[in-house]
C-alpha cells in the first residue's frame, strides 16, 4: 500500500462517522488535491530551474493546457482506483493492522504547505 492509500483510509475513516455516504467522495478529492498539488510544484520546479538554464521548452499556454489534462487524469484514476474493489482492500487491511488514524489537520495543511511552496517557486519564473 501506497503513503496516498494510506492517507485515503485516514480521511475516508475519519469523515465516515459524520458523512457516511460522502466520506469516499471527500477522500478521493483530498487524494487528489494532494496529488495535483505535488504535480504543480513539480512543474514550478521544473519550469523555475529551466528558466535559468535559459531553455525555452514549452510556452506558458501549452504547460497550463497539459497541467490541466494532467489533473483531470489524476482525478480519473483515484475516482477509478478508490472506488472499487481496491477500498475493501485498503478497509481489510487497515482494519487487520489497527493502526493509530493520522491527525487529519495535519493531513489538510499538506495540500497547502505544498500550494505555498509552489507559489515561492513560481515567483521565480
Amino acid at each position: 500500500m501506497t503513503v496516498f492509500d494510506h492517507y485515503f483510509y485516514s480521511i475516508f475513516s475519519f469523515y465516515k462517522k459524520r458523512f457516511k455516504q460522502r466520506a469516499n467522495t471527500i477522500a478521493i478529492g483530498y487524494v487528489s488535491i494532494l496529488q495535483i498539488s505535488l504535480i504543480f510544484l513539480l512543474g514550478c520546479f521544473f519550469a523555475a530551474f529551466f528558466n535559468q538554464m535559459n531553455v525555452n521548452t514549452m510556452s506558458s499556454t501549452k504547460a497550463w493546457t497539459l497541467f490541466g489534462i494532467v489533473s483531470l487524469g489524476v482525478y480519473f484514476k483515484n475516482w477509478l482506483q478508490y472506488t472499487g474493489k481496491k477500498r475493501i482492500m485498503i478497509n481489510s487491511k487497515m482494519v487487520k493492522k489497527n493502526k493509530s488514524q493520522t491527525n487529519v489537520w495535519l493531513l489538510w495543511l499538506l495540500p497547502v504547505a505544498t500550494l505555498f511552496l509552489a507559489y515561492i517557486l513560481f515567483q521565480a519564473v
